[in-house]
């Protein structure tokens, strides 16, 4: 079964507020059985437009990651993402094979 991913390509425009956010999603990520991959590194962009920041968070499956996305506790949660920053969120199924 192949791996679900949220791929975010977002730009903090608030970073106190943004502190809100990163206080909820990792207890959240850690009880929905998500990881991050990447989480706002070092990048060069070599085509196209990318914002200043990339996270991609993986989790066991496109559905669990579709799962937690929708969950009453992310949407609340995210508040303090919308808050605080804009982003392009995806969710991905990765390949498998």
């Amino acid at each position: 079964m192949a791996s679900g991913y949220w791929v975010v390509n977002l730009e903090v425009t608030d970073p106190e507020f943004y502190k809100q956010y990163q206080a909820f999603v990792r207890p959240f990520l850690a009880a929905n059985d998500g990881r991050f991959i990447v989480r706002g590194g070092q990048q060069s962009v070599v085509e196209g437009t990318v914002g200043p920041r990339v996270v991609v968070v993986e989790f066991p499956s496109y559905e669990h990651a579709l799962r937690a996305y929708h969950s009453q506790e992310y949407q609340q949660g995210m508040q303090a993402r919308l808050g605080a920053s804009s982003a392009n969120f995806a969710i991905v199924e990765g390949f498998d094979g």
